[in-house]
């Protein structure tokens, strides 16, 4: 029989307790930061002032114009460097659960971001959407969402958390990884993916998430996103979606620059209380208003709203009407959106003949409203339907979708 003491003091204990706790902490990520930022952290660990802006732009380059995940691989950095940074900061990218792939050539991630503070894991969704001469990725703001919009399956699931500009940016550069979108390790240095040649030509803030509730990370995100000396996407190939979060909506203008899309889905404010909750602390008048007031608004620069098409709900004729009185004056495109079942819902997607006349009204009237093809819905990775995989659908849920799919519910 073997007898044993514990001769640590409560004292020692919670040192030996801060310690554990520490070691297990994420190392702090570079990715994500600003260029100012980024100088005060490796200020911190020592490198000379005069060493920081060089270095910083070195590390911007291996970043988001080489996209390199390891310090290793920083070829004209000295070795002593590389292992200085290694050991004080992290640049990779988030764990891979899931990778599904539509027969329609979509993609969609399950992304596993590590616990921040006293938090748990976190899991979101990504999705690419190759086109003929474009690909588009969908990027996540949050995980969950607030917005509980009635017709929406991502916001069935409760917000948990803000996601910071590094996971943020982390699906842009782990999508860019998958696809072979960065040069290759052994191109010279210097060279770059030309525009033509890239597989993510555009990215919208339309995934898990209210991107206006999460501002101050998501502007950093798409601000390094869109510099010309990274990841350099134009602005005009950035597309921000809100439910309509109106002053955010100006600072977005004034400070980010980027594309708008709005988010829309009904003319009426009783009934987009319904649909789109939001509508309660920022109504239809406010909302148009903003839209309005939108810097650098002209035919090459349209706000989008998308109006997703629900059957005996927003579809009438009336509906299209008002649609086209409301937005009168905005450079706006429309997109129509056949809705995307999931199981539990309550709603159906309209039929397809009334979205042609709905959307032949719309385009007589003046304005482009095209009928979004359904991608990925096969893989749930169509509008709407994005939902972290810690809220995995049940066997049952499966069944039900794939029987709904077969009835011809929500059928474009």
């Amino acid at each position: 029989m073997s007898i044993s003491f514990d001769l640590t003091t409560p004292a020692t204990r919670d040192v030996l307790g801060e310690k554990a706790r520490a070691a297990l902490m994420p190392k702090p990520s570079l990715v994500g930061l600003t260029r100012a930022e980024m100088g005060e952290a490796l200020g911190g660990i020592g490198v000379p002032e005069r060493q920081v802006k060089m270095r910083v732009a070195q590390l911007w380059h291996w970043l988001y114009v080489r996209g390199v995940s390891d310090f290793a691989d920083m070829l004209n950095i000295s070795k002593d460097m590389r292992a200085l940074l290694a050991q004080h900061f992290s640049i990779g990218r988030p764990e891979i659960v899931d990778e599904q792939i539509s027969n329609d050539g979509t993609r969609k991630w399950l992304f596993r971001f590590p616990a921040r503070g006293a938090g748990r894991p976190v899991e979101i969704e990504t999705v690419y959407i190759p086109e003929e001469g474009r690909g588009t990725l969908c990027i996540s703001s949050q995980v969950g969402c607030t917005l509980t919009c009635s017709f929406c399956h991502t916001g069935t699931q409760k917000l948990v958390r803000n996601l910071t500009a590094e996971e943020i940016l982390a699906q842009l550069l782990t999508a860019r990884d998958r696809l072979g979108d960065f040069p290759d390790k052994d191109t010279p240095d210097g060279a770059i993916v030309p525009a033509e040649g890239r597989k993510v030509t555009n990215i919208v803030m339309m995934g898990m998430g209210e991107p206006l509730y999460n501002f101050e990370e998501v502007k950093k995100a798409l601000l390094i996103a869109s510099d010309g000396d990274g990841l350099s996407l134009s602005k005009r190939r950035i597309t921000l979606s809100t439910s309509g979060v109106v002053p955010e909506i100006y600072r977005t203008g004034e400070e980010i620059g980027v594309m708008l899309a709005i988010s829309l889905h009904a003319v009426r404010d009783d009934l987009r209380d319904m649909l789109v909750p939001i509508n309660k602390k920022y109504p239809l008048e406010e909302l148009i208003k903003a839209c309005r007031a939108y810097p650098g608004l002209s035919n090459a620069r349209r706000i989008t709203f998308e109006y997703v098409m629900l059957k005996d709900v927003n579809d009438s004729l009336d509906d299209a009407k008002e649609l086209v009185r409301l937005l009168k004056g905005i450079p706006a495109k429309i997109n129509l959106i056949p809705f995307n079942p999931w199981p539990g819902t309550n709603y159906q997607c309209s039929d397809w003949e009334q979205i042609e006349r709905f959307a032949d009204y719309v385009n007589n009237a003046g304005y482009a409203s095209p009928i979004r093809t359904p991608r990925g819905r096969d893989i749930l990775a169509a509008c709407g339907q994005l939902k972290s995989e810690s809220e995995r659908m049940r066997k049952a849920d499966r069944l039900a979708l794939e029987a709904m799919m077969i009835a011809g519910h929500g059928e474009a």
